[in-house]
């Protein structure tokens, strides 16, 4: 029998922090794994015509990236308090809506927040929660948090 599989998209925000909850919550009732996949891409900026480019980042990004995803995951494993659910955790280089929906191909569910760490206070939606709820490859949850930001 082949396993259940949630995905969630965490980027380190309140609002990915909510969908993880969530999916976890439903990971407890479907017998589901849930896969948390975090996205990054690297900077890189000019550093001379004859050098091309260089990474502006921190020396280890990926580093950075897997603590903060290790850190919302404790959080909301904590908070979600369903010890039974498997977490795995994922990293991957790329655009994050691209990513996503490559990571959630067989997926049960995608799981995502409403809104991500950027973009402007006033959006119901976020770039990459809309650019995947258009072209999601399996069911899609859009999960709102209430949050004070998200009015």
């Amino acid at each position: 029998m082949t396993q259940r599989r949630i995905v969630v998209g965490v980027e380190g925000s309140g609002y990915a922090r909510a969908a993880l909850i969530w999916a976890i919550e439903e990971a407890h009732h479907r017998d589901a794994v849930v896969e948390v996949v975090t996205c990054y891409s690297p900077t890189y900026v000019p550093a001379a015509p004859d050098l091309g480019y260089v990474p502006l980042d921190s020396f280890d990004l990926l580093s950075e990236v897997e603590k903060m995803q290790t850190e919302v995951i404790d959080s909301a494993v904590r908070c979600a308090d369903c010890p039974d659910v498997e977490i795995r955790e994922v990293v991957k280089k790329g655009r994050a809506a691209d990513t996503l929906m490559a990571a959630a191909e067989g997926a049960d569910m995608l799981v995502v927040g409403n809104r991500g760490r950027g973009g402007f206070a006033g959006l119901r939606l976020g770039s990459v929660s809309q650019s995947i709820a258009h072209h999601s490859p399996c069911p899609l949850v859009i999960v709102r948090t209430g949050l004070a930001e998200d009015d």
